[in-house]
């Protein structure tokens, strides 16, 4: 669930994102002709430990209040960190071993020449973003972002949410004007009305509209849904059969923590939102009524056509090379999340 809190601005909260600076020059593809193929250990190794990211203790709390079992290795390090920028760096800097990431961090990583892999797949059904305008435009639908200024995350799922946007519309690039901001700056862009349009995370529309609604801001809803939530590791960190192990015995509690909290939203609102967020209950409500069902497939095959298709239409605009999305998805690990959710949580 760490993804989908995106509380950063609406909080003030820095995400410290490390912006569109490392994409620019990262031309060489990764390679992961060394990737590990053996297959995972039974039990982890003792002296196993991880760097795991959990952004605002999301991950911690979720364990804690289902009452998992501890886990069979030493967490070295819970790292405050969420957006794909601030992974792939902390990633390069051997200050992370695992995260929970949207699907466009693997393949701009990919494009910078980092090689890390997908380990754990869920699958999102329902918007977890709606675009909203500044106060005062007249901008109703996407059709009418024709000729204007929208905020753009390269590297994060809200610029892909926004180019499949685009495409559905049948509205070229050069018919806009792509602005390069890090989500965190999205808000403070439209308030001040530097761009017309930003792609904003279902927690953060409630209170952005209760302030600017008023003064002519609104809402412009799509069906265009961010399919992926998924566990990513560096290929080093893969290649080691303990740190390897490690990972497969966490992604059953990554997996159960988020079915825990989708069962539980009343408990989760008081102890996540109330309590470290400082939100109203009514906020707190606010949020989990738009949360998705956390599922998680047997198979990986719609995320891995996906995956494609959102590096495709990168590809496409100049903003990576394509290639194949394939070299992202450890199959090691496939069938784990699944297996260890209820039938209803498996798609």
């Amino acid at each position: 669930m760490h993804r989908r809190v995106f509380l950063t601005s609406l909080l003030g909260a820095s995400a410290a994102v490390a912006g569109l600076a490392g994409c620019a020059h990262g031309s060489a593809a990764a390679d992961t002709k060394g990737a590990a193929t053996e297959p995972l250990a039974d039990k982890v190794p003792a002296g196993t430990s991880l760097k795991i990211a959990s952004y605002q203790g999301v991950q911690q709390l979720q364990f804690r209040l289902a009452k998992l079992p501890p886990l069979p290795f030493a967490v070295s390090s819970w790292v405050n960190i969420g957006a794909g920028p601030d992974v792939i760096n902390a990633f390069r800097a051997q200050s992370l071993d695992l995260a929970d990431n949207a699907g466009i961090p693997p393949i701009q990583a990919h494009y910078q020449g980092f090689a890390a892999r997908i380990v754990a797949i869920g699958i999102t059904r329902r918007p977890n973003y709606v675009f909203a305008t500044r106060p005062g435009s007249d901008i109703r639908t996407v059709e009418d972002f024709k000729g204007r200024k929208l905020a753009f995350s390269q590297g994060q799922a809200q610029g892909v949410v926004l180019l499949r946007a685009l495409k559905k519309a049948d509205l070229r690039y050069d018919e806009v004007k792509l602005v390069p901001l890090t989500s965190n700056q999205f808000l403070t862009a439209l308030q001040s009305g530097q761009v017309d349009i930003a792609p904003l995370a279902n927690s953060q529309v409630p209170a952005y509209l209760k302030q600017y609604e008023g003064k002519g801001a609104r809402t412009v809803a799509t069906d265009v849904v961010d399919l992926l939530n998924l566990l990513w590791a560096p290929q080093p960190v893969l290649n080691d059969p303990a740190k390897a192990a490690a990972i497969a015995a966490y992604i059953p509690q990554w997996a159960r923590g988020q079915v825990w909290t989708y069962e539980h939203p009343d408990v989760w609102n008081e102890e996540f939102y109330v309590k470290t967020q400082n939100l109203t209950p009514q906020q707190a409500r606010d949020i989990t009524r738009l949360a998705n069902k956390p599922l998680f497939p047997p198979s990986w095959g719609e995320a891995v056509r996906w995956e494609q298709e959102t590096a495709d239409l990168l590809a496409e605009g100049g903003f990576v090379k394509k290639f194949d999305v394939s070299s992202l998805f450890d199959h090691r690990f496939e069938s784990i999340a699944a297996g260890a959710v209820p039938a209803q949580y498996r798609r």
